[in-house]
């Protein structure tokens, strides 16, 4: 199909919405800030940073809150003891997600929203949210990550963990 001319579009194409999220689209910087535990877990824990916005300890520690909270029922939903966090510091507002690595090689993900500034406002997220295009590309990054060092890595357990660990994406996500 050539889709050359805006009147070649399927009618359920919002050419102008994709238009706008084209021309506002921008990096965004991803860093790794080290695996913790919480929740009966270990955490790979990243910070998403729209421009002008730094994740803070405060950020991290309500975060670290709030996975904890969510991944201590872990075990009800087939957990394997490893998860992902995310702190994004958007421009609409605050999210934090936590994917943790679940049994049949599925995982579950939890996405938390808030207003800026105020993470003691995070509540869990609407049915149906799913990660944004920069989240994603975290998310993408951490599939890989664990099938590469942990299904498929060489070495005992704990090597494999270390590796997975260590084994982060950094800088601008687009």
């Amino acid at each position: 199909m050539d889709m050359t001319d805006l009147d070649d579009l399927p009618s359920a194409v919002d050419a102008e919405r994709l238009l706008a999220l084209a021309d506002g689209h921008h990096p965004r910087t991803a860093r790794a800030l080290g695996v913790r535990e919480a929740g009966g877990h270990l955490v790979k824990m990243y910070a998403v940073e729209a421009p002008g916005r730094k994740v803070t300890g405060p950020d991290e520690t309500a975060a670290l809150r709030i996975a904890g909270a969510h991944l201590g029922l872990g075990g009800a939903r087939g957990s394997s003891g490893l998860a992902v966090l995310i702190v994004h510091l958007g421009g609409d507002g605050d999210y934090v997600l936590v994917q943790s690595w679940i049994e049949g090689y599925m995982a579950d993900l939890a996405v938390f929203v808030g207003p800026a500034g105020k993470p003691d406002q995070l509540r869990p997220g609407r049915a149906g949210l799913a990660p944004c295009v920069w989240e994603a590309a975290v998310l993408t990054h951490e599939r890989d990550a664990y099938v590469r060092c942990v299904l498929d890595g060489g070495g005992s357990l704990p090597e494999r963990l270390t590796a997975w660990g260590k084994d982060v994406i950094e800088g601008d996500l687009r």
